[in-house]
């Protein structure tokens, strides 16, 4: 290698500079974290450190430490289908605009599985695009039910009467046999609410909350030992509460829903 003896043996007893101290200090807690929440990729570890530790370092930088430690995000992702026909009554108003300047504008809904002690439990929740922040959930173990429905769409009334919210609100899903029905729809038209619709077996029309869904039971699965706690409904709000008020998000600049929401100069609704 052209590397004379001595040359070597005195690279060899060298002291490690700043940078390498810092590296090797940083691979620490990155592994620390990634043990705690091995759904983050490297902007969210970063965050996650420098708001712990208040060391401040770019997110290129941890991205290198991860890339030579072997640490990366051990969520799975999926792939969307082609698209479907439009709702006779409720036509796809949004149109993939998800344009919003306060909370409380756009908000969207969806029901997914999750598992608990081996049986499968319906999680329905309506999100606020504005901050991604969970407005409205309820569980069911009952295949079927149509009363989480029901009650996310009453918390939902009760949140934009408490709020005093005078301008229309958007409220798009998909086109589920629940969202479908008169009887869910006929009290949403006297809270200046305006129905919009994806297109039918196209999740690619709402994909806020779809992608949501995604990373929610892929973080579940990889950070969260859900079978241990008492009840799935202790743990749907103990989840909540973390992913409202801690959960860094791309989307708002890895902020929390709350965190985001307070930076713009309003209070949280959740």
């Amino acid at each position: 290698m052209t590397v004379n003896r001595s040359g070597y043996y005195k690279w060899l007893h060298r002291d490690i500079n700043q940078y390498e101290r810092n590296r090797s200090d940083l691979a620490v807690l990155i592994r620390e974290e990634h043990r705690k929440h091995p759904s983050y990729g490297y902007h969210a570890l970063a965050k996650k450190i420098r708001d712990t530790t208040g060391w401040i370092f770019s997110d290129n930088l941890c991205h290198k430490v991860c890339k030579h430690e072997g640490i990366k995000s051990k969520c799975r992702h999926y792939k969307y289908k082609r698209t479907g026909e439009e709702h006779i009554l409720y036509p796809n108003i949004i149109q993939n605009d998800w344009t919003t300047s306060f909370p409380l504008q756009k908000i969207v809904s969806d029901m997914t599985v999750i598992r608990y002690r081996g049986k499968p439990y319906e999680w329905t929740f309506f999100l606020d695009t504005y901050n991604n922040a969970i407005i409205a959930s309820d569980v069911s173990s009952r295949w079927g039910d149509s009363r989480p429905y029901f009650n996310c769409r009453n918390q939902l009334l009760d949140l934009l009467k408490e709020e005093d919210i005078s301008e229309p609100v958007y409220f798009h899903t998909d086109q589920g046999a629940v969202y479908s029905s008169t009887s869910f729809n006929q009290a949403l038209v006297n809270h200046n609410i305006i129905r919009s619709m994806s297109r039918a077996g196209t999740p690619t029309d709402n994909p806020i909350i779809e992608s949501m869904n995604g990373w929610i039971k892929e973080q579940i699965r990889t950070d969260y030992q859900i079978n241990e706690y008492e009840n799935i409904k202790d743990f749907i709000n103990e989840y909540i509460h973390y992913y409202n008020y801690e959960r860094p998000m791309y989307k708002l600049h890895y902020k929390s829903p709350a965190e985001f929401t307070l930076s713009q100069g309003f209070h949280p609704t959740f």
